[in-house]
């Protein structure tokens, strides 16, 4: 059996930040490790010698993401597309319509599109954004990946589907039983604070194409 490259290692944490829509800096900062943990220049000695990510900061940074250990190590493995599959894709503006999602927000029905990414949450799917509204976050075109399944916290881009059939995507401020908090993504647009009562779902954006 082949062994673990020093490249490989470094390569799934750039690529696990990526899917998370953070840079290696603000994967390490999320994970409660120093930010400058996996700077391209902590990555060699000053001898020139490899150094090699810690299992405790490997570890971390799998919560902080909210992937497996499966999944880094699928990452791992040929350029992180092993287990790449189909997840339903459809626009963020027709997301909103009857008959796309269940009470729990896993996707149904007919009318989607499929792009392939690896995930494991097998009720994952792909919102594109349509115009300007969410710059400087998203762009037109903008693919989003949105695990149901992902742990959800504060500070993490999420996706809310209201009992009025609105779904937003937004940054999470805070959350508690009688209400949850969302900062808009473009700073032109207001906050907003909805009673957990109107809320049918919240899944966490663990990816986008930009």
């Amino acid at each position: 059996m082949p062994m673990l490259t020093h490249a490989q290692i470094w390569a799934a944490l750039d690529r696990l930040a990526a899917r998370a829509g953070l840079s290696p800096s603000g994967l390490a900062k999320r994970a409660g490790l120093d930010p400058t943990t996996f700077n391209k220049s902590k990555r060699v000695t000053a001898d020139g010698r490899a150094r090699w990510p810690s299992t405790e900061s490997v570890a971390k940074s799998l919560d902080a993401a909210g992937a497996s250990v499966g999944e880094f190590v699928a990452l791992i493995a040929d350029n992180g597309h092993a287990a790449a599959r189909a997840i339903p894709l459809i626009a963020l503006a027709r997301a909103g319509n009857s008959g796309y999602f269940d009470d729990a927000g896993f996707p149904i029905g007919k009318g989607w599109d499929a792009v392939n990414f690896l995930i494991e949450d097998e009720h994952a799917f792909a919102l594109q954004i349509s115009g300007d509204s969410m710059q400087p976050a998203y762009r037109h075109g903008t693919i989003i990946i949105v695990s149901p399944a992902a742990p959800v916290r504060r500070g993490d881009r999420v996706v809310v589907k209201t009992r009025d059939s609105e779904v937003m995507a937004k940054e999470l401020k805070r959350k508690n039983a009688k209400q949850i908090e969302l900062k808009s993504l473009n700073p032109d647009d207001p906050d907003r604070m909805l009673p957990m009562a109107d809320v049918l779902w919240t899944g966490r954006i663990v990816w986008a194409s930009q």
